[in-house]
């Protein structure tokens, strides 16, 4: 399993949301609270957006905490939109390029969970993506095969619709092949001044989630940043966060529940 975090609102160094105590993103990847596995040591990445109409990409497969090249881009680094990732494998192979986020054209994508038996679907799944998002791939985790079919399912035209899509994908053809593990997952993506981020499962025991929205920010984490239970409120379980910038910096932030005809 993984843990990530995702910002949008004013623009701000990353440092401290990678670095500053134990609870920011590179503590947790030594020590996470609410994960099922404890250390998430294969990889790390980031992924910003700035003044290009396509984001940044800096990633690495040695653990997080570690990788000196991350500390000095985020204490420089400023973005109004950015994604953190680090990396905990569920069975692929800790190399660079099944490292988060992952990117195509102007969109980043990152994920925290897994298609329970992904060896049963692996390759009718991978037969369902078009021709450009099957190029797009680089690994072979579960995760980049589903980003690869919310492009194929229309990303880029309706979000929301792209996402219901293939979560119905998904699960019909785990059905089809009867696996019995669950489905859970949590992911984001973003376009360069939106974010849609989703907490899914199959079952009762969907991957934790949560946010903290100020007045001119918002940010998701797969669990708190700090000690201050009162600024941060779970996501719940089967919905979609969208939150949108306008161009005078103000963030918008709406919750929906549009899973229950693919549940």
């Amino acid at each position: 399993m993984c843990r990530w975090i995702a910002y949008l609102g004013q623009p701000t160094h990353m440092e401290d949301f990678l670095y500053d105590g134990e609870r920011a993103l590179c503590g947790q990847a030594l020590k996470s609270y609410q994960a099922k596995l404890g250390v998430h040591g294969d990889g790390g990445g980031l992924g910003w957006y700035d003044h290009k109409p396509f984001p940044g990409l800096y990633r690495n497969a040695g653990p997080a905490w570690g990788d000196p090249n991350l500390r000095e881009l985020t204490a420089q680094l400023e973005s109004y939109l950015f994604f953190a990732h680090v990396r905990a494998s569920t069975g692929a192979p800790n190399i660079f390029v099944n490292c988060h986020p992952f990117r195509c054209d102007n969109w980043l994508f990152m994920h925290n969970g897994q298609i329970g038996e992904f060896e049963k679907v692996k390759r009718v799944l991978a037969h369902k993506l078009d021709d450009a998002s099957y190029q797009m791939r680089q690994g072979d985790t579960d995760s980049e095969l589903i980003f690869a079919l919310l492009c194929t399912n229309g990303l880029k035209r309706d979000p929301i619709k792209a996402i219901e899509a293939t979560l119905d994908q998904i699960l019909t053809h785990m059905r089809q092949a009867k696996a019995t593990a669950p489905f859970r997952a949590t992911f984001a993506v973003a376009d360069g001044s939106n974010i849609w981020a989703v907490r899914w499962s199959s079952d009762a025991h969907a991957p934790s989630l949560y946010q903290r929205q100020h007045c001119d920010h918002l940010l998701l984490a797969s669990e708190p940043l700090d000690d201050e239970e009162a600024n941060w409120r779970e996501v719940p379980a089967n919905s979609i966060i969208h939150a949108q910038r306008a161009p005078n910096g103000v963030v918008t932030v709406n919750q929906s529940f549009l899973f229950e005809k693919v549940a």
